[in-house]
C-alpha cells in the first residue's frame, strides 16, 4: 500500500486470484525482453518496487537498482527482506534488547506494547547443544571404541533390505511387523546402535527410540538452559509476529532451508520472492534454492525486525561460469573448497556471486546449497543460484505442494526470475566473469589453521611436514627437525598408544555444510560400513562424534542401514545443533591432553564443518582440517594426517590384510542407489510435522506472561543491558575523542572469533571470576553462547580468546597493558580501570579487521568496554557496519599508511575531533600526545550510517520512533 508502482500490479495468468508486481514491465531492455539484469539484482529491484513509500524506500532507489550496470559500487540502496531468521546464540541478545527497549520506551513515556517485530521472524534454538556425552553405549561394551579386532563382526543384512529390517523395539509406538529378530542388529556388538528419535521407522514411519547419548545430551541442554528457554517461551507469548523452533530440531540455516523457505511468498493471494536476512553467517545456504539471503549482524537484524531496511552498497555481481562435470571421487566439499579458492583469488569480497553455465545443471540443489553456504569463507555477500528445473524437481521430491509449485513456476517466469536451462537462452551481464571447470576438481582438505588454505589429499603428508618446518604463522608450527619424529607413549583405558605430530584426537562429522546434501553424509556411512566389514577400527582416545543438522540426516543414515557402522567406529549421534564447530566439544581425556602438552605434540582435529581457526576446537589441538564427511571417517581410522592414501594402508583388517582407502571408498553408483532408495519426500513431511509439534520438554516448559520482562537481578543468564540508557528523540553531534589510550594493538586478519566470546568459559577468565562471585561452580558456567543474554558475562569475554595476539604483550594471550599504572591485566580489567578513570580507549589494528562470521557481540563487547573508535588498515564490511550500528567509529588509515609507517607505538594517547556535519568518506585529523598529526578516513559510506552513528547506533535510532 502507498507504492507509486501499484499500476503494475496484475493477475497471474491462469491464476487470476493471485496478484503480483509485474516488475518486468518497468525496465524496458534492462529488465524486459533482453533482461540483462543479474537475477539477484532483479530480486532487489522487485523488493524496492513493492516497498517503495517515498521515505524508507524512494523511487530513486528503485531506479538506481534498475540502472545497476552504471550505479554498482556508487550508490547505497535499501532492501526489505521478506523475513528474518535468528539462531539462539545471537537471537537471545536481540530478544533481550527488545525486552530492554520496551522497558526504555515505557520509562520515556511511550507505549511498550508497540515494540514488536514488524518483519516475520523465526528463531531456532540450535546453538545451546554441548557434547557432554559421546560414545556412551560403546563405553559400556567389552572393547570400547572399536569392537573386537580379532574376530569379524556379525555380517549385516544387505543395504537393500535395511529399511524393512531396522528393529522397532517393543516399547516404541511402532506396531508394524518389523523383523526384531535380526540377531546382527540386536546383538551386544550393537549396544551403541542408534535408531533415533527424531527419526522414524522407515518402513512404517512410526517413532523409534533415541539413543542414550542423545537423551543425555538433550537432558543436560534443557537443564543448563532452562532460564533462557523460559525467556524464549515468554517472548513467544507476549511479542507478535515471531515463531520459535524449539531445541532438538536442527541448525538455524538447515531448518531455514528445509522448513522455513518458501521460494515464493504468498500473503493474502499476493505473490513476491522469498528473501531473508539472519544472524547466522550461513544464512547464505538458501541462495542455493534461489532465495536471496545473507547473514548480517544482530544489530542490523534487530533494525530489520523493527521495519527498517538493510542498507547496502549496490554490489558488483560476479558471474561464476561452471562448465563440465566433477570427478566421481570429488565430493561436494571438494567442489566447495575448489570454488572457494577460485573466488577468493578473484577477490569477490563484498560482492554478489551468481552462478551460470552448463555446469550449473550438473549440480543438484544439495550441491548448490553446500556451495552457497560457504560464501562467507570467500568473502562474498552471497552466492546465488537462480531457480531452474533442477530446483523445481528438488522441491517436488521433498514433498512441496504440487499446486503451489505450479503457481511458483508461473510467477517466477512472469517476473523473469526463472533460469532457462537451454544453452540458447541469454545470460545476464555481470561485473566480471570467473570461469571454473568442474572436471579439474580433485579431493582436497583445508587447513591447518584457515579454511582458504587448501591441501590436495594426495599431498597431505608432505604438506603437513612442510607445516612442521615453517615458521609459526598462518600455516607453520616451527618444530625443530630433531623433534619432528618424537613419539610420546600414553596409557589409556589399559592400553598403550603412541602420539606423534599429526596424530588425530578429534574427528567430527558435522553436517553444518553437509546435511543438505545426502550424498556426502551417505558416503561417510557407506565408507564406515565397508571399513567395519573389512575389520578396521578407530582408536578409542579419538574424540569422535556425529552431529546431524536435523532429524532428516539421522533418518536417511538410519534408513540406509549405515548408522550402526558409523556408531561402531565411534561416530555416534550426539545431538542436534552446533557443537564441535563452535567450540562445544567435550574435553579430551586427561591422559591424552597431558601427553600432547608434555611432548609439545602438534595434535590434529578433522571435521566436516566450516571453521578451523586455531584453538577453536580445543586449546591443545593446534592443527585443524576441514574435510568431507567420508574423509573425516578415513582419517579417524588412519589416526594421523601423515599418511599417503595412495601408497599407505589405512590399517590392518581381518587376517592381517592391509586395507587401503580405495578398497572402501564408495562409488557414485552406490551412492546414487542408496540416495534414491532412502532420501524420500516422506522424510521432509514427517520432519516438518515434528517441527510444528515441538517436543515434550519444550511443550511442558512454563513461562510467565508479562508485557514487560520481570528482570531477575540474581540471574546470570538474562540481564537488562545498558544500550538504551541515553535514549533520546533527537540526534546529537558526534562527541570528540580526547586523549584516548590504546586498549589493544592488533595485527592483520583479526577475526570475530578473536573478538567475540565463543565456546566454553575458561576457569581463569574474567567471566569465570564474575560467575564464581555469583556462586556458580565451573560445571555451571555453561558457554558464552548460552550466556549472550548477560552483558556482564559477554563484556568480560570480549577479547578473551587465548590466541589473541596483542603487540603490547608479544605472545598469544587475552592480556593488555593499562598504561597509566603499567600493569599487565586481562583486557576487561584494563578496560574497567580506564572507564573508572574516565579515559576513553581505541583499538589499533591491521588489515581485514573483523574477518569471519558475523557476530553482534564483536561490536557490542568493545562498546561496553568503552571503545570509542577502531583505527585499522581495512575492515570486513559486515563488521564495519556493526561497529557503526552500536556507536563505534570505524576509522581507516590512508592507503599505504599504518602504525609502523607513521612511527606509532600504540603507547601514545590519541584525539579525534568530529565536525558537526559529517559526510561519507570524510578525512579527519588524529593528534597524538607526542605531537604527531596524521589523517584517517571516517568509513561512513552513506548518510544513513552517519545518522545511525549520531543517534548512538541503530537500536536507539529505531527505539525513538516509539516515543
Amino acid at each position: 500500500p502507498g507504492s507509486p508502482y501499484q499500476p503494475v500490479i496484475e493477475a497471474l495468468g491462469n491464476y487470476p486470484q493471485k496478484k503480483f508486481y509485474n516488475v518486468s514491465k518497468l525496465g524496458g531492455a534492462k529488465y524486459g525482453n533482453d533482461y540483462t539484469l543479474p537475477y539477484s539484482i532483479r530480486v532487489l529491484f522487485e523488493s524496492s518496487i513493492r516497498n517503495c513509500d517515498g521515505f524508507v524506500v524512494k523511487e530513486t532507489d528503485a531506479m538506481n537498482i534498475l540502472d545497476w550496470k552504471t550505479k554498482q559500487n556508487n550508490v547505497e540502496v535499501p532492501f526489505c527482506p521478506a523475513r528474518v531468521v535468528l539462531q539462539d546464540f545471537t537471537g537471545i541478545p536481540a530478544m533481550v534488547d527488545f525486552a530492554a527497549m520496551r522497558e526504555a520506551v515505557r520509562n520515556a513515556g511511550g507505549d511498550p506494547v508497540k515494540v514488536n517485530p514488524a518483519c516475520p521472524t523465526d528463531l531456532t534454538v540450535d546453538h545451546s547443544l554441548q557434547i557432554d556425552f559421546s560414545k556412551c553405549a560403546i563405553q559400556n561394551a567389552p572393547n570400547p571404541g572399536g569392537g573386537d579386532s580379532q574376530k569379524p563382526m556379525a555380517k549385516l543384512s544387505p543395504l537393500k533390505a535395511q529399511p524393512r529390517k531396522l528393529p522397532c523395539r517393543g516399547q516404541t509406538a511402532c506396531k508394524g511387523p518389523c523383523s526384531a529378530g535380526d540377531s546382527s542388529r540386536n546383538s551386544g556388538q550393537f549396544s551403541a546402535q542408534i535408531e533415533n528419535t527424531p527419526i522414524l521407522c522407515p518402513f512404517h514411519l512410526q517413532p523409534v527410540p533415541e539413543p542414550e547419548t542423545v537423551l543425555k545430551n538433550q537432558e543436560m541442554e534443557f537443564g543448563r538452559n532452562r532460564e533462557r528457554l523460559q525467556f524464549f517461551k515468554l517472548f513467544l507469548k507476549v511479542f507478535k509476529n515471531i515463531s520459535i523452533i524449539p531445541p532438538e530440531t536442527g541448525m538455524a540455516h538447515q531448518v531455514n532451508l528445509e522448513y522455513l523457505s518458501r521460494v515464493v511468498f504468498e500473503v493474502k493471494d499476493f505473490l513476491y520472492p522469498d528473501s531473508v536476512v539472519g544472524t547466522d553467517s550461513h544464512m547464505t545456504m538458501v541462495n542455493g534454492l534461489g532465495i536471496l539471503g545473507w547473514g548480517v549482524g544482530g544489530i542490523e537484524t534487530e533494525a530489520v525486525m523493527l521495519g527498517m531496511p538493510v542498507t547496502l552498497t549496490l554490489p558488483e555481481v560476479v558471474g561464476c561460469e561452471l562448465t563440465g562435470a566433477a570427478s566421481p571421487l570429488a565430493t561436494s566439499i571438494d567442489i566447495v573448497l575448489s570454488i572457494t579458492k577460485h573466488l577468493r583469488q578473484a577477490d569477490v569480497a563484498g560482492k554478489f556471486v551468481e552462478f551460470f553455465g552448463s555446469g550449473v545443471s550438473q549440480l543438484s540443489v544439495a550441491d548448490r546449497t553446500t556451495i552457497a553456504n560457504m560464501c562467507p569463507e570467500y568473502g562474498a555477500i552471497l552466492s546465488f543460484f537462480p531457480v531452474d528445473n533442477v530446483t523445481l524437481k528438488h522441491l517436488k521430491h521433498t514433498g512441496f505442494d504440487k499446486a503451489k509449485l505450479e503457481v511458483m513456476e508461473a510467477y517466477l517466469k512472469a517476473v523473469k526470475l526463472f533460469r532457462n536451462d537451454e544453452s540458447s537462452s541469454r545470460e545476464p551481464e555481470y561485473s566480471q566473469v570467473v570461469q571454473i571447470s568442474l572436471s579439474s576438481i580433485i579431493p582436497y582438505v583445508s587447513g591447518p589453521k584457515r579454511s582458504q588454505d587448501r591441501v590436495a589429499v594426495n599431498n597431505m603428508k608432505s604438506d603437513f611436514q612442510a607445516c612442521l618446518n615453517e615458521k609459526s604463522g598462518v600455516k607453520g608450527f616451527q618444530i625443530a627437525v630433531e623433534k619432528q619424529n618424537d613419539i610420546v607413549p600414553v596409557q589409556y583405558e589399559g592400553n598403550e598408544y603412541k602420539l606423534s605430530h599429526g596424530c588425530i584426537v578429534i574427528a567430527a562429522v558435522i553436517s553444518c555444510t553437509n546435511n543438505c546434501n545426502p550424498s556426502v553424509m551417505l558416503a561417510a556411512g557407506l565408507l564406515a560400513k565397508k571399513a567395519v566389514e573389512a575389520g578396521l577400527v578407530v582408536k578409542p582416545y579419538i574424540r569422535t562424534s556425529l552431529s546431524p543438522g536435523s532429524g532428516m540426516v539421522t533418518h536417511y543414515l538410519s534408513s540406509s542401514g549405515v548408522l550402526p557402522y558409523l556408531s561402531k567406529l565411534g561416530f555416534e549421534v550426539v545431538g542436534y545443533g552446533c557443537s564441535t564447530c563452535v567450540g562445544n566439544t567435550a574435553p579430551l581425556p586427561e591422559a591424552i591432553r597431558n601427553a600432547i602438552k608434555q611432548g609439545d605434540i602438534i595434535a590434529c582435529g578433522v571435521l566436516s564443518g566450516t571453521k578451523n581457526f586455531e584453538g577453536r576446537l580445543c586449546d591443545c589441538v593446534r592443527a585443524n582440517y576441514l574435510a568431507s564427511p567420508p574423509l573425516v571417517v578415513a582419517y579417524a581410522i588412519a589416526g594421523t594426517v601423515r599418511i599417503d592414501f595412495e601408497t599407505e594402508p589405512l590399517g590392518t583388517g581381518f587376517n592381517g590384510k592391509s586395507i587401503y582407502l580405495r578398497d572402501i571408498w564408495p562409488t557414485r553408483k552406490e551412492l546414487h542407489t542408496v540416495e534414491e532408495e532412502c532420501v524420500i519426500s516422506s522424510m521432509f513431511k514427517e520432519l516438518k510435522e515434528k517441527m510444528e509439534k515441538g517436543n515434550k520438554r519444550w511443550n511442558l516448559l512454563e513461562a510467565p506472561e508479562s508485557t514487560l520482562f520481570p528482570w531477575d537481578l540474581k540471574s546470570t543468564y538474562i540481564r537488562c543491558p545498558s544500550f538504551f540508557d541515553k535514549l533520546a528523540k533527537e540526534q546529537v553531534s558526534p562527541q570528540p575523542i580526547e586523549n584516548a589510550h590504546v586498549l589493544l594493538y592488533l595485527g592483520d586478519s583479526v577475526t570475530t572469533d578473536h573478538i567475540s566470546p565463543a565456546g566454553s568459559i575458561a576457569r581463569s577468565s574474567a567471566a569465570a571470576k564474575y560467575l564464581t562471585n555469583k556462586g556458580l561452580t565451573p560445571r555451571e558456567f555453561n558457554s558464552y553462547g548460552a550466556r549472550r543474554g548477560n552483558d556482564a558475562v559477554m563484556t568480560r569475554g570480549t577479547f578473551a580468546n587465548i590466541k589473541l595476539l596483542n603487540k603490547f604483550i608479544g605472545k598469544p594471550a587475552p592480556k593488555t597493558i593499562h598504561f597509566p599504572s603499567g600493569q599487565t591485566l586481562d583486557v576487561f580489567e584494563a578496560a574497567e580501570l580506564y572507564q573508572k578513570e574516565g579515559i576513553p580507549v581505541i583499538i589499533l589494528a591491521g588489515k581485514k579487521y573483523g574477518l569471519g562470521s558475523s557476530r553482534d557481540w564483536a561490536a557490542k563487547g568493545p562498546f561496553l568496554l568503552g571503545v570509542k573508535a577502531v583505527l585499522a588498515e581495512s575492515y570486513e564490511k559486515v563488521h564495519k557496519s556493526q561497529l557503526i550500528g552500536i556507536g563505534i567509529a570505524p576509522l581507516q588509515f590512508l592507503p599505504g599508511e599504518n602504525p609502523s609507517t607513521l612511527g606509532l607505538t600504540g603507547r601514545e594517547q590519541f584525539s579525534v575531533l568530529f565536525p558537526p556535519e559529517l559526510s561519507p568518506g570524510m578525512t579527519l585529523d588524529v593528534k597524538t600526545s607526542t605531537g604527531k598529526v596524521f589523517s584517517v578516513i571516517a568509513l561512513f559510506e552513506n548518510d544513513m550510517e552517519i545518522t545511525l552513528y549520531k543517534y548512538g547506533g541503530s537500536l536507539n535510532f529505531v527505539a525513538r520512533r516509539f516515543l
